[in-house]
């Protein structure tokens, strides 16, 4: 187990690196989705402005799309349980900080806890709100959200910020557990195995993947300010890169065509 953060909820890249991820699986591709509009959710969230609380909106709503599509708490809840059963066995190893490991396994349980306490209608609220769900249908036409379609939506965006994000944390209650759930599975799941150095001959790289290893993530860690980025595909046997350069945005990326030196990390 590495020794990081016990409860962070998810590995932040250092800020002189850059790190793309590539998911192999179709429970880890709703996670990461997950945990991308609950950060941003919560970003916008917190900014005063009235176009802040309508961004933090429409990420709120995006959220409630995914989870009704399918069972994300069960999902959760399982890889919570297997994350604890594996955690504890490291217990009786040599060289473990058991506060640490103490730690990591009470807030799991915690996690647990509150996931299962909500149950599994934990969504009823915000399906059975009205003025959430005129929202709801009106994000799938372009546009839709517009004053003239939706004025309670822009008198609640004219109510005070207070007002505004006190309403925003009711709604987004509900999807609090599943959220923490995620972002903690998101951390175990990266800091359970280390990078190591490769390096991609004229801008091109594959890999195999050991099937015992379980591979769910694919993670690419480049210096910041380096002059391309990678294109990741491949599913959970091998793995492609290719490495890409950046000219602007009117111009069509290319293939780099020196080696590229970068970090792999298969988790």
């Amino acid at each position: 187990m590495n020794q990081g953060t016990a409860n962070a909820p998810a590995s932040q890249p250092a800020r002189d690196t850059i790190v793309y991820e590539q998911p192999l699986t179709e429970r880890m591709r709703t996670f990461l989705r997950i945990e991308f509009l609950a950060r941003q959710a919560q970003h916008h969230a917190r900014q005063p402005s009235a176009w802040a609380s309508r961004a933090a909106m429409g990420s709120l709503i995006e959220i409630l799309a995914i989870v009704t599509r399918g069972d994300v708490r069960g999902e959760a809840l399982k890889d919570l349980e297997r994350h604890a059963t594996l955690l504890t066995g490291f217990a009786s190893r040599p060289g473990v900080d058991r506060s640490r490991l103490d730690a990591l396994l009470e807030r799991i349980s915690q996690l647990r806890a509150q996931l299962g306490t909500c149950g599994a209608n934990y969504t009823q609220p915000l399906k059975d709100s009205e003025f959430l769900a005129s929202i709801r249908h009106r994000s799938a036409i372009p546009g839709g959200t517009c004053e003239f379609d939706l004025p309670d939506f822009k008198h609640w965006l004219n109510l005070p910020e207070t007002q505004r994000y006190e309403d925003f944390q009711a709604w987004f209650r509900h999807l609090k557990p599943l959220c923490d759930a995620i972002g903690q599975l998101l951390w175990l799941t990266r800091e359970s195995s280390p990078g190591r150095p490769e390096t991609a001959p004229g801008g091109m790289f594959q890999h195999q993947i050991d099937r015992s290893m379980g591979c769910q993530l694919v993670r690419i860690t480049l210096p910041a300010g380096t002059g391309c980025y990678p294109e990741i595909s491949g599913g959970q046997h091998r793995v492609t890169v290719r490495f890409l350069t950046w000219s602007g945005p009117e111009q069509r990326p290319v293939q780099v065509t020196e080696n590229v030196s970068f970090d792999l990390t298969c988790c």
